[in-house]
């Protein structure tokens, strides 16, 4: 596996509902989130084996961000977004990944679809 695999794995609009925010209200309730996650990795073997061992498995994946999410309890994205890169670069195999969250419904006073952050990390 070369550090620099253009190989990717994509997560698109993963859905979590958790608390997440500095305002007082939003330390008091769950809110929407959605995350993107692209993790790169060597996807050759796979590609020769059709075995999911040899690839990260996106079931599990998606799995511990969403627990990420529910028990982090973050006010920031920026620390929650942190928290997730931090995890899934310690699976074996992955050398970049790149984060964005959303957060559905920001409490401010005018018309925006979401606030987001995006970050990119590699080992």
């Amino acid at each position: 596996m070369t550090s620099n695999s253009p190989d990717c794995i994509q997560l698109r609009a993963l859905r979590v509902v958790c608390v997440v925010g500095v305002l007082p209200e939003e330390r008091e309730r769950a809110q929407p989130l959605e995350l993107d996650v692209d993790v790169y990795f060597d996807l050759a073997a796979a590609g020769k084996s059709d075995d999911l061992r040899d690839t990260c498995d996106y079931g599990m994946l998606t799995e511990s961000i969403s627990n990420i999410c529910v028990t982090e309890k973050a006010q920031l994205l920026e620390r929650l977004a942190h928290v997730i890169a931090e995890e899934v670069l310690t699976l074996d195999g992955v050398s970049r990944v790149d984060i964005t969250v959303k957060k559905i419904r920001p409490p401010i006073p005018l018309d925006v679809a979401y606030s987001a952050i995006k970050i990119s990390r590699s080992r």
